[in-house]
């Protein structure tokens, strides 16, 4: 899965894991989106000769011109969010409240998350070889902007490794209602070989390397009727 669509509205240094099971659009605002390039990741955070600034709590941001009233309510108008909502925290925090699957064989079956680990054996999906389908996501951003947040998708048949996948969600500013994503349309290997159970892992990172979830799933290609 390689890029994806603009992001519609509805933590740490460590990664947040959303175990599945296996081996391994209201208008929000979005402030920009771009290709994942894993060159542009320098050590110390930079970005060739670029140095990020400081992160700065985007409360102290509004506070500075809150007599300014007209000034404040742009800012919120942008950001999409309103000053109650922000507790001073520095950094960002992503949620994923749900992952789904799209496609002409099955319809539309979404899944929360985390995923229940109590149901052993859960597929996530299942489709026909040579179905087309589309990964859709749900999540929310709170407390500060989250930059470049991306996604790397690895998948496994039998143990071995048989394809990796990267793309760009883009940055969005925190807002009370959840942005929903839905990835580039992919399309189902054909075959024998092609037939069978996959394991997953879908892993999604900031432009500061936080890791905000890490999905281990699974899923299945049949043959087709």
């Amino acid at each position: 899965m390689e890029g994806g669509k603009r992001a519609e509205a509805g933590t740490s240094s460590a990664c947040s894991s959303t175990s599945g099971v296996g081996d391994e659009k209201q208008a929000g605002v979005t402030i920009g989106d771009g290709d994942n390039d894993d060159d542009d990741h320098q050590d110390g955070g930079t970005i060739g000769d670029f140095v990020p600034g400081p992160l700065i709590p985007l409360k102290d941001q509004i506070e500075k011109d809150k007599d300014d009233e007209s000034l404040r309510r742009w800012k919120e108008k942008l950001l999409g969010c309103v000053e109650g909502d922000l507790n001073g925290q520095m950094e960002p925090e992503v949620t994923f409240h749900s992952i789904g699957v799209i496609s002409d064989d099955i319809g539309e079956i979404n899944t929360p998350l985390p995923v229940d680990e109590s149901k052993s054996g859960h597929l996530l999906f299942t489709l026909r070889e040579g179905s087309q389908y589309q990964l859709k996501l749900t999540f929310t951003v709170l407390h500060n902007i989250v930059s470049g947040l991306a996604y790397t998708n690895t998948v496994w048949k039998g143990g071995l490794q048989v394809d990796q996948s990267k793309g760009m969600l883009g940055t969005f500013a925190p807002q009370r209602e959840p942005y929903v994503y839905t990835l580039d349309e992919e399309t189902t290997p054909s075959g024998v070989l092609a037939r069978g159970m996959y394991s997953a892992k879908l892993k999604f990172e900031d432009d500061d390397r936080r890791c905000h979830m890490e999905l281990n799933y699974l899923f299945e290609i049949k043959k087709s009727s």
